[in-house]
This record gives C-alpha cells, sequence and structure tokens, in this order.
C-alpha cells in the first residue's frame, strides 16, 4: 500500500486532473493493513519491522466473527456469543512533499470499540464506544517523503456490552481527506428549508469555514442549488474575512419557484455546492445532498 498510495499523492499534483481535485481530495484508506490480537505490552505494535503475528487485511474489518461461537464467551448469547478483547492495526504509507502546505485529515466511519490512534508514535487521541464516526488531523504528525506508521488500539474486551451482536475492530470505511488551508469544515454545511410550498420554497446554508493558516484571510463563498439534472437553479455569494487559525459562519438563503417536492414515490434530492474563492481561484469546494 505504501508504494499505491505514493503513486495517488503524486497523480494528485502531476497528472492531469479535473478542477475540483486541485483543492479537495478524498482518498479510500482501507487497503493493505496489519492487524494482530494481542492483549500484551503495547511497544511491539510500533515496530513496523515486527511482522511475525501480523497479518494483511483489508477494512472494514471485524475480528470477532472469525472466531468461534460459545456459550462461555463473556459477550453471552445476546450479544452475540462471540469473542471481544484487544485488537492492533497498523498501516505504513508515504505522503509525498508535494502535499506539505496541505491539511490532510484521516476519516473513521466506525471503530467497535475504545479506541486509540497514533500517527508515528504520537497520540492523536481516544475515542470511548464504538457507534460514532470521528476525525484526526494528521498534519502535525506526517514525515513527508518518508515511510509513515498509524496505529489503532481497539478494546473491546469488557464484555458484555451491548444488547446485540456488535462486532470487534474498525468495521466501517477510512478515508484520507486533503484541504487547502482555507477550507469547508468538518460537516460544515447545514442546510434547511424553513418555508416550503408547491410555489415557492426557501432553503437557508450555515456554512462554516475554517482558516488553519496564520494570518487573516479574504474570500468569497459561492453558494448553489443544483437540481437533479445537474442544472443550477439558484446561486448566492457572500464576501468573508476569517481571523488566523479560526472559523467563520456564514448565513446565505436562495429561493426556488415551484420546487420538486420529495416525497416516497418520488424521492427527487437537490444539492448544494459550497465554494470557496480567493483572488479569482477555488480554495475548496463542498457538496451537500
Amino acid at each position: 500500500m505504501k508504494h499505491f498510495f505514493a503513486t495517488i499523492a503524486v497523480a494528485f499534483f502531476l497528472a492531469p486532473c479535473s478542477a475540483r481535485e486541485n483543492f479537495r481530495k478524498t482518498l479510500d484508506f482501507t487497503e493493505s493493513w496489519q492487524f494482530t490480537l494481542a492483549d500484551s505490552a503495547e511497544s511491539y505494535a510500533f515496530d513496523a519491522s515486527n511482522n511475525s503475528t501480523w497479518k494483511t487485511i483489508n477494512l472494514p474489518h471485524d475480528w470477532s466473527i472469525e472466531a468461534d461461537f460459545s456459550l462461555d464467551n463473556p459477550a453471552t448469547p445476546g450479544g452475540g456469543a462471540l469473542p471481544g478483547g484487544i485488537g492492533w492495526y497498523r498501516k505504513t504509507f508515504e505522503i509525498d512533499k508535494k502535499l506539505k502546505d496541505k491539511k490532510i485529515f484521516i476519516d473513521f466511519d466506525g471503530i467497535y470499540q475504545n479506541s486509540e490512534v497514533w500517527m508515528n508514535g504520537e497520540s492523536l487521541g481516544k475515542r470511548p464506544n464504538g457507534y460514532v464516526s470521528f476525525r484526526y488531523d494528521l498534519t502535525p504528525y506526517i514525515q513527508f517523503g518518508k515511510k509513515n506508521v498509524i496505529t489503532i488500539k481497539v478494546d473491546n474486551s469488557h464484555q458484555p456490552n451491548s444488547r446485540w451482536y456488535s462486532g470487534s475492530g474498525i468495521y466501517r470505511n477510512v478515508r484520507l481527506t486533503i484541504v487547502n488551508p482555507l477550507h469547508v469544515d468538518h460537516w460544515g454545511a447545514y442546510v434547511t428549508t424553513p418555508e416550503v410550498t408547491k410555489e415557492n420554497a426557501t432553503v437557508q446554508i450555515i456554512t462554516t469555514i475554517r482558516n488553519t493558516s496564520a494570518t487573516r484571510q479574504q474570500a468569497k463563498l459561492f453558494t448553489s442549488l443544483i437540481d437533479a439534472s445537474g442544472k443550477e437553479i439558484a446561486r448566492t455569494e457572500n464576501s468573508i474575512e476569517i481571523i488566523a487559525n479560526g472559523t467563520v459562519e456564514a448565513t446565505q438563503s436562495l429561493q426556488v419557484n415551484n420546487p420538486a417536492l420529495w416525497s416516497v414515490e418520488s424521492p427527487y434530492l437537490y444539492k448544494i455546492i459550497t465554494r470557496i474563492e480567493q483572488n479569482g481561484k477555488t480554495t475548496d469546494e463542498y457538496e451537500t445532498p
């Protein structure tokens, strides 16, 4: 996976690509992980040269389902009658030096449960429970152009802990998100429709923009409503100013004549395209269905 990801990173800058890929990139990060079940000391988990007890897997992954059902397992039949335990995941990869000016996040859709994540031996944080997605910022810990190791401890040893079978491990997808320092924040577009009739609808958008640079930034925020055919049917823009290492919320409204109303029989969907522009150049684009 190390070589595969390095190729992707280089292609991001050097190969022909769409305009959107120049300012926001989402990469699948689920292939060629290593996994081991171990309740012993933690130190060996960070030694990428130690492969004796590790096996190569792809995510999503559930180690409990690979074991045998038993009435004696602490989960009890109500929790699936399978063992829990402590599992370790790790992955070695490279990030191209050309990405040094970007912000690089890792997004986990779900880890069951009680996880802790390290990047090159530095703890990024702990996440209790196991049903909620979460994100960490990898940027301060990346060695650009060199080997990096991300390590994850998953502790599902305290049983029983669920009224149904939960599984154990990184049981949902993982992605890398690469953006510019000025970007729409994580889950940063909040869209509501406070007034809706067959003749007219009001669409309200609250957008959180994050500036991770060390200087105050000025930009324009463009928001478009796109119908199911891909046609822009409404648009608005605002000037924004964001302090260094800060965020700002911008509230915008759009009016839609004769909206297509969603129903079970006709599940019509619009989408919002949010775009940040500085000096005529787009720094980010974010889509909300």
